[in-house]
């Protein structure tokens, strides 16, 4: 017998500056959707940041401004903020800003640089080893889960996260492009870590190892 999902998830990615326009906002709020959530990247606290990584100038104001009138109408979203050279030095001032200003945010992810769309061509200016910024992702995920805000870290190694994180870190590579590098092969963790990305055959952090037992 087939049975109908009461209330099938859906999931939408988006740069979430249509939503500015507030009729626009209005006429998706009216569907009622019972479990829709928007994912919304933001990449800096600072405007020419943020503009900057996604080439469009008013690009920031337009997405924060998108995501009030989200808000306004009762819409969920989710706040993504990919880990580069580029954004990594506001990080902290960017989990800030989040908290003040944009804390009906359902969740914040920190995700790891995925090697698609424009980035493999800019990757000389993106790339930064995660082992290299732990200090600020720690800061940023403790601003934001002490104020009791959902936080997750999403793309990293069990073996580069900071002790302190694990507990945010999530299984969120999809299996068909997930892979673990032969050093993991006798890592005590490797069933809890989220592995990598199939290119990280060619590119991954220098302190990748295997950890013993716990």
């Amino acid at each position: 017998m087939s049975e109908r999902l009461s209330s099938p998830q859906t999931y939408m990615l988006t740069n979430g500056r249509i939503f500015a326009w507030k009729t626009f906002t209005s006429r998706l709020a009216e569907l009622e959707h019972p479990d829709f959530m928007l994912g919304i990247p933001l990449y800096s606290d600072d405007s020419a940041t943020h503009d900057y990584v996604v080439q469009a100038q008013g690009a920031f104001d337009q997405t924060v401004l998108g995501l009030q009138q989200l808000a306004r109408f009762g819409l969920r979203v989710e706040i993504r903020v990919v880990l580069h050279a580029l954004t990594i030095p506001r990080l902290v001032q960017l989990a800030e800003y989040i908290y003040r200003n944009l804390a009906f945010a359902e969740h914040i992810a920190l995700m790891g640089l995925e090697n698609i769309g424009y980035a493999p061509r800019n990757m000389d200016s993106l790339w930064i080893d995660p082992h290299d910024y732990q200090e600020q992702l720690e800061a940023a995920v403790e601003i934001l889960s002490t104020r009791g805000m959902n936080v997750s870290i999403y793309n990293h190694q069990l073996c580069v996260l900071k002790r302190s994180l694990w507990k945010f870190a999530r299984k969120s590579i999809s299996d068909w492009k997930n892979i673990y590098l032969e050093e993991c092969g006798s890592c005590a963790v490797k069933e809890n870590c989220g592995g990598f990305f199939a290119w990280a055959t060619k590119l991954h952090s220098n302190y990748i190892h295997s950890l013993p037992s716990l």
